[in-house]
């Protein structure tokens, strides 16, 4: 695969990975829609596999989703791209927040994150300030925070208060923003090809998570964290790193890595992933909810927008700062 790929130009490598990516979800869909109807004539077959068959959906409907916004990414291109992503970021927040009950004193809290901090934050990817970019939020936001917070005058669990706002500002605001991040990286000799890099790390990473999905149904083995996700194990789960892993190394040609450079970032990128959504599986135990949408309709319009970003709010950031230190950027 890698010398076909090598063999292309740029324009014939997006042509080849896009017939091959939704020629792939095309035929999946199909299939999954026969399913489907065999479970709609079969009670007892839909009895079995009725939980099964809508985690797979729901995975397929979130690759189709990151596949959507990969090439919509590539198509608009710079300031365009950034905005889309911005929005992405903007309705993530919006739904978690919405899961997380605010106070009185945290309405200029609310009005710094979503007009203030985003915007900054994505304008600092549109300007290639990464030095500042990387600290923004993790430094002066969340020091701004709480003062912000401390002068409304409302003591009433303020650290919990704080604190859930500042978890949602880091995982939707700082990690969506490093998915645009990766196009504006500027990479010697690899100039107007750092959007490939965005659909390495999506595909690599869904790839992870639908194979370990489908390892911990076939192997049926006891749960890590029962609490908080029946279908994560520790075999499963290297089985999906292993796949994600593989992947990325016979994808090398699309990267400015080798293989065995592809598949070490692969690595790092799903086991972030794979992480992340376990993570965001905990906030939502606490919540009291099994999907930021209920039954495919969010809470807030977005559509459960939340679960299809949600591996991808940690692998972004991490994948983007291995990119960085491995070029010297």
């Amino acid at each position: 695969m890698n010398q076909f790929l090598r063999s292309l130009t740029a324009s014939q490598q997006v042509g080849a990975l896009f017939i091959l990516v939704f020629g792939v979800l095309v035929l999946a869909s199909g299939a999954l829609l026969l399913v489907s109807l065999r479970e709609r004539r079969d009670d007892s077959f839909g009895a079995a596999f009725g939980h099964e068959l809508q985690n797979l959906r729901r995975l397929l409907q979130n690759t189709w989703f990151m596949a959507g916004m990969f090439w919509l990414s590539w198509v608009l291109g710079g300031v365009v791209a950034i905005a889309l992503f911005a929005m992405v970021a903007f309705f993530s927040l919006r739904e978690f927040i919405t899961l997380s009950p605010t106070h009185r004193g945290d309405h200029r809290s609310l009005i710094l994150a979503f007009f203030v901090v985003l915007p900054v934050q994505f304008w600092l990817v549109g300007g290639r300030h990464f030095d500042l970019f990387t600290v923004f939020i993790p430094v002066y936001v969340f020091l701004a925070l709480p003062l912000v917070g401390a002068l409304a005058d409302d003591p009433h669990r303020f650290l919990e208060r704080n604190a859930k706002m500042q978890w949602g500002i880091m995982v939707c605001v700082y990690g969506t923003s490093h998915v645009p991040a990766l196009v504006r990286l500027e990479i010697p000799g690899y100039q107007d090809k750092s959007a490939f890099l965005v659909f390495f790390l999506v595909l690599v990473v869904q790839t992870c998570m639908l194979v370990q999905h489908l390892a911990a149904r076939k192997l049926q083995r006891p749960p890590r964290a029962p609490h908080i996700s029946q279908s994560f194990n520790w075999s499963s789960w290297a089985i999906g790193v292993a796949v994600g892993g593989v992947l990325g190394g016979l994808l090398s040609a699309i990267t400015p890595f080798k293989p065995g450079q592809a598949l070490a970032m692969a690595l790092i990128a799903c086991i972030a992933g794979t992480a992340g959504h376990l993570v965001m599986k905990a906030l939502k135990r606490d919540r009291g909810i099994t999907n930021w949408g209920n039954q495919g309709q969010s809470i807030t319009g977005a559509t459960g927008l939340l679960d299809r970003v949600d591996a991808l709010c940690f692998a972004a950031p991490i994948f983007f700062h291995s990119v960085r230190w491995f070029f010297k950027l």
